[in-house]
């Protein structure tokens, strides 16, 4: 039986908590762009996560809640939506892929420009993870046979069931995050906040003129 949204999320947050304790800002450049699965994310809000948490330690929450949607997404259209799926299925089977750096990364990292920019006075990188990734990329793919024009409107009233699916699975999982706001604050406040602190403290004595 397929454990519930609840009980996903009571998983994805305890393995946020384990992570939590070893992140530090020394270990990860910053971004010179925005997130797009972050900004303005509700799950933020659900969490009760200020704006001014650290950018890495909300993504390694959101990325992990996104997972619970994609995978009930998923699993309601291997069950329900079956030209959706066999166009889905279809699809990767007949798309032959080269080098993906952003497959298989911990959810710390997934959704994250593989490549950000090098700090100020680094020299520029040697190569980037998305230049091998356009060496080794296939010739493009044969079309596929065409869709009828019954299949299509099939596909695309199954769509909508599935963007249905996810944002129903958003509000749910919303409302389970909510429940565990004092775990994930306190955890901020113990591990996170006097860590950003130092580094601020740190910042502003170099900023002192000498005497």
């Amino acid at each position: 039986m397929a454990a519930t949204i609840e009980e996903r999320v009571n998983v994805a947050v305890d393995a946020w908590l384990r992570w939590v304790p070893g992140w530090a800002p020394g270990t990860h450049r910053g971004r010179a762009r925005l997130c797009r699965r972050c900004t303005g994310s509700p799950v933020l809000t659900a969490a009760g996560i200020a704006n001014d948490v650290p950018h890495q330690v909300t993504h390694a929450l959101v990325s992990r809640m996104q997972r619970i949607i994609d995978r009930r997404v998923d699993e309601f259209t291997a069950d329900e939506l079956p030209t959706l799926h066999a166009e889905l299925s279809g699809e990767e089977l007949w798309r032959t892929r080269g080098y993906d750096p952003a497959a298989g990364l911990a959810p710390e990292y997934e959704g994250l420009d593989p490549d950000p920019e090098p700090a100020e006075g680094d020299q520029p990188f040697l190569f980037t993870l998305a230049g091998l990734a356009e060496e080794t990329r296939p010739e493009p793919p044969l079309p596929r046979p065409p869709l009828s024009a019954e299949e299509k409107q099939r596909l695309r009233r199954e769509i909508e069931l599935a963007d249905r699916c996810a944002e129903e699975a958003g509000r749910e999982l919303c409302f389970a995050l909510a429940a565990h706001r004092p775990r994930i604050q306190t955890a901020i406040s113990r591990f996170v906040e006097p860590q950003v602190r130092a580094m601020l403290d740190e910042l502003s004595r170099n900023l002192e003129p000498p005497q």
